[in-house]
């Protein structure tokens, strides 16, 4: 039975797409093997800084803001809150692209 071009799935399809995606990784690491402790302790370093460093920022810029206005902790907790969210998001977005 010979298929036809309107019974062809199409390139755009997410489970296509996805599947394909694993399949290349699967290759890749057939062939380049497990890492190294090495380099999975430097992507654990850096997946802790892409989590912290907005975290931190959040938090500072928070303090700075309550400082200068004398609202005890009205910045602080909700930028640390929006620095947590967005270093999550980032470090979630980094996982899935590696």
């Amino acid at each position: 039975m010979t298929r036809t071009p309107q019974q062809d799935e199409p390139d755009d399809d997410p489970l296509v797409t996805q599947t394909r995606l694993r399949r290349d990784r699967r290759d890749r690491w057939l062939r380049s093997g497990d890492m190294s402790v090495g380099r999975r302790l430097a992507q654990i370093g850096v997946l802790g800084w892409i989590f912290v460093v907005p975290t931190l920022a959040g938090l500072f810029l928070g303090r700075w803001l309550d400082a200068r206005f004398a609202s005890g902790i009205f910045w602080s907790a909700p930028l640390m809150f929006l620095g947590v969210c967005l270093g999550g998001w980032t470090a979630w977005k980094w996982m899935n692209a590696e």
